[in-house]
């Protein structure tokens, strides 16, 4: 859950928003962590679930079996391609090293042009702050365009990330 309240807190209220908006999670299918805090809250408040999830991550991040649906994968990338074919959007929440392969992954195919899904970095209590940071070096180090930065949003509160999604998603069903 990491060392600050705030981010298990902005988990849950990110699962209630999934139900009020009758959006789906789509996941890693973990039990456990801010993840797991979302899955909890989008299924008590009657949100759709979809979880993916390798074979050698059932003990570790504890399978979350009672999702609508669950897929076991075989490895990392079909877990990460069945995510994202299943997904209309993408949130970075705090996280660790998995949560920066996956937004780092979905930002690229970006870039490349792959896709046009909203990518919403939830800066919970500047989270995210180094990262960006890091983002803008890239950038101003030549190694990167500016328009990199246009390819997600970066979002303070879980109410912004609901604004946010709101807006691209109803913008991409028109």
């Amino acid at each position: 859950m990491g060392n600050n309240a705030a981010f298990e807190q902005a988990a849950r209220d990110l699962g209630d928003i999934l139900a009020k908006n009758a959006w789906r999670l789509v996941y890693g299918a973990g039990d456990v962590g801010l993840m797991g805090a979302v899955a909890d809250s989008a299924q008590a408040s009657g949100a759709a679930t979809f979880g993916v999830i390798p074979e050698h991550l059932m003990q570790k991040e504890v399978g979350k079996r009672d999702l609508d649906r669950f897929i076991v994968t075989d490895d990392m990338h079909s877990r990460k391609k069945l995510m994202f074919i299943n997904s209309d959007a993408v949130v970075l929440l705090p996280g660790g090293a998995g949560s920066l392969d996956e937004f780092f992954e979905v930002l690229t195919w970006a870039q490349l042009g792959l896709h046009s899904r909203p990518i919403v970095v939830a800066n919970i209590e500047g989270y995210w702050q180094p990262m960006l940071t890091m983002v803008d070096h890239l950038i101003a180090s030549g190694f990167a365009d500016a328009s990199l930065r246009n390819l997600f949003c970066v979002a303070q509160t879980v109410d912004e990330i609901e604004t946010v999604l709101r807006s691209a998603l109803n913008t991409a069903n028109q």
